[in-house]
């Protein structure tokens, strides 16, 4: 199959300066935010619905993308069945050459078509390689996508609580089953409740700022999300009041640098972060390996870990955290993605270990 390209001209001007000149193969709205490349090959339906993007534009490594079009946008129990939310988050694409010739058996439409839906640029014919160098060399920027005579503001979507515009409204429940985790949604993928749910639990998904002190559950997930951790104080107290209850808990990217803030040890922002689906990480004091999916811009700091909690996974790249755990409590927390989607799966198993601490 193959679609019309939308091929107005476009540009992506950095706030050093910097200036691309592309054209647009998706919506024609003119957008501002940070920066970022992920270098994973496949997988980005996936990708831009993962709200952790919310306010990012995306710079896509590989050289060829929309090669297989787009997933059907069917829902179950309104989960999007294919993508990890029922929109693109991201807030525009980047890369160095879109393929307006698609072909796969699941293909609804083309990439061009979904982002002109959902009203997102993407641009292409830009040089992703030379992109990449300065974002490794100066870190990830804040930049912005044009039209015409558009001049937009630069715009730092780390300031905002993004937190509160990717998370549920209203408290929502899944599955029948005796044991109930709570999932706390702060811009939770899709994959995160399947994974529990495929586990024989129920779950109810909360709002970010939830008040769980009146519920009665048998263990607490925290989802991933974007952003700075630190704007989540309601979160971070919710999470101090479940270890005092003695709930098993498990955290998940942000949610995993949450579950570091509510007991005690800090945060800090990483220079472009990790955003790809082959980062390795080893267990601490063992000569375990995963390679894990990752997207995130902050990390913890492990050096302000207090005496009963301990390092769990490190990265291999850079030596930063990658999961803690307490040293006799049931709460854990990965900075990777054991659920995938995009990515290898090796760490699935994070999620039976949390299953096998509910009492």
């Amino acid at each position: 199959m193959s679609d019309e390209q939308n091929v107005k001209p476009a540009r992506l001007v950095l706030e050093d300066g910097s200036r691309y000149e592309g054209v647009s193969f998706g919506g024609n709205e003119s957008v501002a935010g940070e920066v970022v490349f992920n270098t994973g090959m496949v997988g980005y339906p996936e990708t831009l619905t993962d709200p952790s993007y919310r306010g990012q534009l995306l710079v896509f490594t590989y050289p060829l993308i929309g090669n297989y079009g787009v997933p059907s946008r069917q829902e179950e129990e309104g989960v999007a069945s294919f993508l990890e939310s029922q929109e693109i988050q991201a807030s525009a694409m980047i890369v160095s050459e879109y393929s307006a010739v698609h072909h796969h058996w699941q293909a609804e439409s083309s990439l061009s078509q979904w982002l002109i839906e959902n009203k997102r640029p993407g641009i292409q014919g830009i040089d992703t390689r030379a992109l990449t160098k300065k974002l490794r060399e100066k870190g990830s920027m804040l930049g912005k996508i044009e039209f015409d005579d558009d001049n937009l503001a630069f715009e730092d979507p780390n300031q905002l609580n993004l937190v509160a515009e990717v998370s549920i409204r209203e408290p929502r429940r899944y599955g029948s089953a005796d044991k109930t985790v709570i999932l706390i949604d702060c811009g939770g993928k899709n994959n995160i409740l399947k994974c529990l749910l495929q586990r024989g639990v129920s779950v109810l998904r909360v709002p970010w700022d939830y008040d769980l002190s009146n519920e009665t559950f048998d263990g607490l997930m925290i989802s991933n999300g974007p952003g700075d951790p630190k704007m989540c104080r309601k979160t971070i107290l919710q999470i101090r009041q479940t270890i005092d209850r003695k709930i098993p808990t498990f955290g998940i990217c942000l949610g995993h640098q949450l579950l570091a803030l509510a007991a005690g040890a800090n945060t800090f922002k990483l220079k472009y972060g990790h955003r790809s689906q082959n980062q390795p990480v080893i267990q601490t004091g063992t000569n375990r390996c995963l390679v894990t999916s990752q997207n995130h811009g902050f990390a913890v700091d492990n050096q302000t870990l207090p005496v009963d909690w301990t390092a769990w996974f490190n990265n291999l790249n850079d030596g930063t955290n990658e999961g803690i755990r307490h040293v006799s409590g049931p709460f854990m927390s990965v900075q990777f993605h054991p659920e995938a989607t995009p990515g290898p799966v090796d760490a699935g198993f994070l999620f039976d270990e949390f299953i096998s601490m509910l009492s």
